[in-house]
């Protein structure tokens, strides 16, 4: 595993580097992680999300659009956990997280915009591995995510 570099020092070296509004508040027991991207766009349903992290993570950042939803919660323990079990690095939501005081003991970074005790809808709707814009920024799959104290920075993939 490389060491660790701050956002700081990552947006200093690459000014082409996209960083998210400061909207996101970490809840995961992990406050700095890395990793390639793999994007989803749901809305007020998680069937998609528990689908992607009970899938071989590799170290990877699930980046869910959410539609920044503030009506429910698209991740909780059980999920988070299925992501921790799976080799996920990292989680960021565009919406919301539930289970906050087992969130963060959890060895897995996550940022979302809000906690919420509703839980998401279980349509099986959604998109995987597309472009998503949203706090300024545009993810794509496999772009590389850097996230830590600072906010969360996205370089393209090389």
């Amino acid at each position: 595993m490389s060491p660790f570099i701050p956002t700081s020092d990552l947006c200093d070296a690459h000014p082409e580097a996209q960083v998210f509004a400061p909207l996101f508040r970490d809840f995961g027991g992990q406050p700095r992680f890395s990793g390639p991207a793999f994007t989803l766009r749901v809305y007020e349903n998680n069937t998609l999300v528990r689908a992607t992290l009970g899938t071989p993570g590799e170290g990877r950042v699930l980046v869910v659009d959410g539609g920044g939803s503030l009506n429910g919660a698209l991740v909780g323990d059980q999920l988070a956990g299925l992501g921790v079990d799976s080799g996920w690095a990292g989680i960021i939501v565009h919406g919301c997280v539930r289970d906050t005081a087992q969130l963060a003991g959890m060895p897995i970074g996550i940022r979302a915009l809000a906690a919420h005790p509703r839980r998401s809808g279980k349509a099986d709707v959604g998109e995987r591995e597309v472009a998503l814009t949203f706090a300024g920024v545009t993810v794509r799959p496999g772009d590389m995510v850097h996230a830590d104290e600072d906010g969360v920075c996205v370089l393209p993939q090389s």
